[in-house]
């Protein structure tokens, strides 16, 4: 699922193995299970926590296999899942944004729909420019974004231009792509020098000794509008048939 690293004042949280890590109940317990963990250590000296993930994704979303998998012939029987995944997600990027640390993305493969805002709603994202996407993929899907989602979008992109491309028109945006509609902070050649520059980046974050909740209750007040946002996911509960429909066909 995923592991836990610390190198002196930097922590490493790596999605394992080769899959695509579809972010299901099991995953994202995990990722709750470690940010959790990061929420008790101590805030002086100041840390950094880096995301990454083996193979070829960084995150293909939510596993809307697993979600419909028991869906037919009802599609409604898929909702409780897709709630339960909503939720879970929901509770750990509430922890990421509230986590007393600066933190660090190295998306070094495809960061897809639930997968880039997991990434997205790092400090910071680096990314590799040989493989990989960043892509919003509803759209071409058949499904709503939720406006917890948006919320983030809206926070992290803030050229409504580069937000239609992302979001209205499903755009696969490379590395280089994302660095210059300023939504990744650097492109690097390779998995291993994008964990690399993570790291020299985060030696630098470390050593500003910057006290770890202050940062966290600022980055908090930066994205007030995602807290407004992520206590209900109105995709999942109730107001919006049309999504549990189109998850009975994926």
């Amino acid at each position: 699922m995923c592991t836990l690293e610390k190198r002196g004042n930097i922590y490493i949280l790596t999605l394992t193995g080769t899959d695509d890590h579809r972010l299901n109940p099991n995953l994202l317990d995990a990722l709750n299970s470690s940010l959790r963990h990061l929420h008790t250590v101590p805030t002086s000296p100041s840390s950094v926590l880096i995301t990454t993930a083996h193979g070829k994704f960084f995150s293909n979303g939510y596993d809307l296999a697993w979600a419909t998998q028991q869906s037919s012939p009802s599609p409604a029987t898929a909702l409780p899942r897709f709630q339960l995944m909503s939720s879970k997600f929901r509770s750990v990027i509430s922890n990421l944004i509230s986590l007393p640390m600066p933190t660090i993305a190295a998306v070094t493969g495809h960061a897809s729909a639930a997968g880039f805002i997991f990434a997205l709603t790092h400090d910071f994202v680096l990314m590799r420019r040989d493989r990989g996407f960043l892509y919003m993929s509803e759209v071409d899907i058949g499904l709503v974004i939720s406006e917890w989602f948006d919320s983030i979008l809206k926070c992290k992109i803030g050229d409504f231009s580069v937000r239609r491309e992302v979001v209205l028109m499903a755009a696969k945006l490379t590395a280089e792509m994302a660095v210059e509609r300023r939504i990744v902070y650097s492109a690097h050649d390779s998995a291993e020098k994008t964990v690399e520059a993570a790291v020299v980046l985060a030696e630098e974050l470390v050593s500003r000794g910057w006290d770890g909740h202050v940062y966290g209750k600022n980055r908090l007040v930066v994205l007030n509008e995602v807290m407004d946002k992520i206590g209900f996911d109105e995709t999942v509960e109730g107001q919006n048939g049309d999504n549990t429909n189109k998850l009975s066909k994926l």
